[in-house]
């Protein structure tokens, strides 16, 4: 029978505690490439549009995910990028080859109308440096500029600029993906390592308080990963307060099954990235951890064959534009439990990207901003994720995929929230033919009720939402009840659910 539930169980207990969740593992990432600034966030013409020329419907959405950071201005773009080409009186500003994505870049928005638009979204900004075609020098002076009082060359232009008080930038990227052959400025692990370092050396003494992400592999399947995170952080583990990871996933085959799993991918990618890290504290000593900045990581792969189409050099054209599809919404809701997981290592994340470009969040040049089906894992995740992350003790039945063994079906991450006295089970079913019926022991939450169960729930792997048109969205009747100690959850058959609980007042 068909619809017949397949059983799981898991155990969450309040002493079963991974760590605190940073609110920054739910950033996100705006880089100058496609539509994701001009006709993304910016858009002066819009009838939304505020009088420094920022899209308000864009920045409404953004609040409703409550982004906490937003990584900028790049990405592959940031390794041939002159700040100083950004700032000032923009009839000034240089139109510029932008090498990464081969497009014009009008620089009518840089460093400081980022910070603006940022402050008004409700976000604070990681920012990166070019140590591409560029070092020390830049990144010293671009942060001088954003984060010294005044007094200097640097602060004092900022002044000039019109903005008085600095902008006090707390996480700044050494680089990105330096290993890349694709990168501009493309470095060795020596180089990088090298360069990193006397960069942050530098960055340091302007300003002891900020935080520095060293720059780990492009992704899992480099063929220097991980030998490019060990000896990169032989020159920056005492500097940097984070290693970077950055991964998409596709599904170019169409094996729905396959592509639920690589969240476990995912998951060795972190562990080996942890597991080197320690080597590298082991080797040297030290007392510290590293941490990890996930400032990368989607689904990335429906709009590949169209961006080869485009013309070189024009403006801000449709680049990476996927729309996203049912199952990809269920890939991102796994992706996020797996980070919640390795919340004592995870603590910032970026979901590459924000608006527009592999984006929860679309808009149409002077029309609607409308939500893509990746937005709602992503927004209730961000929203009832704060707290502590509890490890789930799972009972799951199993499938072997193409590329995987041992697949649970159940993919759970749990938020534990003592202030609010709430606990949030997030959970992806990954069965693609059965519900799943999970006891779950929640017997040290004494006192506690079922609040709301919602579902993401589509007879179609593969449909999408589109202006106007949204195919899939959540609703609020999914089945769970509490039973003698347990709650007991229905997840539907290839769905992501979450289930909130609170305790019941007296």
């Amino acid at each position: 029978m068909v619809n017949e539930t397949v059983k799981a169980k898991m155990v969450v207990d309040k002493e079963f505690q991974i760590s605190e969740i940073d609110p920054r593992v739910y950033g996100s990432f705006i880089e100058h490439l496609g539509r994701a600034v001009y006709g993304g966030i910016f858009e002066p013409d819009h009838p939304t549009a505020d009088d420094k020329g920022f899209r308000q419907d864009v920045i409404d959405l953004v609040k409703e995910l409550q982004v906490p950071i937003v990584r900028y201005p790049g990405g592959n773009m940031v390794s041939a990028y002159n700040w100083e080409d950004g700032v000032g009186p923009k009839e000034d500003r240089p139109k510029r080859l932008e090498l990464a994505w081969r497009v014009t870049e009008t620089n009518q928005v840089g460093t400081n109308e980022f910070m603006d638009w940022a402050k008004a979204a409700n976000t604070d900004v990681m920012m990166a440096v070019n140590l591409g075609t560029r070092g020390i020098d830049a990144a010293r002076n671009l942060l001088e500029y954003c984060n010294h009082p005044g007094g200097t060359y640097w602060s004092d232009l900022r002044k000039s600029h019109g903005y008085t008080n600095p902008h006090n930038i707390k996480t700044w990227c050494l680089g990105n993906e330096m290993d890349g052959p694709w990168q501009v400025g493309q470095k060795t692990a020596h180089e990088y390592g090298r360069l990193a370092y006397e960069t942050a050396k530098a960055m340091r003494l302007v300003d002891p308080e900020i935080e520095l992400v060293s720059c780990g592999s492009s992704n899992s399947n480099m063929p220097t990963f991980p030998s490019w995170e060990a000896e990169t952080l032989e020159h920056t583990y005492e500097v940097a307060d984070y290693i970077s990871l950055h991964q998409y996933y596709g599904n170019r085959s169409g094996d729905t099954a396959n592509f639920l799993a690589k969240s476990m991918d995912m998951e060795n990618f972190i562990q080996t990235v942890i597991s080197t890290c320690d080597y590298i504290k082991a080797k040297k000593r030290s007392k510290k951890n590293m941490y990890l900045s996930f400032d990368e990581w989607n689904v990335w792969f429906h709009s590949n064959e169209q961006d080869k189409e485009i013309d070189p050099w024009t403006v801000a054209p449709p680049q990476l534009e996927d729309v996203y599809t049912f199952e990809d919404a269920l890939l991102v809701g796994s992706m996020l439990n797996t980070m919640l997981r390795h919340s004592d290592r995870v603590k910032v994340a970026c979901m590459a990207q924000l608006v527009n470009v592999i984006a929860p969040i679309m808009t149409e040049n002077g029309g609607a901003a409308w939500k893509q089906t990746i937005f709602y894992p992503y927004f209730y995740t961000s929203v009832y994720g704060r707290g502590v992350a509890l490890k789930p003790v799972v009972s799951s039945p199993r499938y072997d995929s193409k590329d995987f063994t041992d697949v649970p079906y159940l993919d759970p991450s749990v938020v534990y929230n003592e202030e609010k006295e709430e606990l949030v089970v997030f959970a992806t079913n990954r069965h693609l033919e059965k519900p799943l019926e999970v006891d779950i022991d929640v017997r040290s939450f004494e006192g506690y009720g079922v609040v709301e169960h919602i579902v993401l729930e589509n007879e179609d792997a593969k449909a999408v939402n589109l202006p106007g048109q949204e195919n899939v969205k959540p609703h609020a009747n999914g089945e769970s009840y509490l039973d003698d100690g347990k709650l007991v959850g229905i997840f539907p058959k290839f769905s992501w659910n979450m289930i909130r609980l609170k305790k019941v007042k007296a």
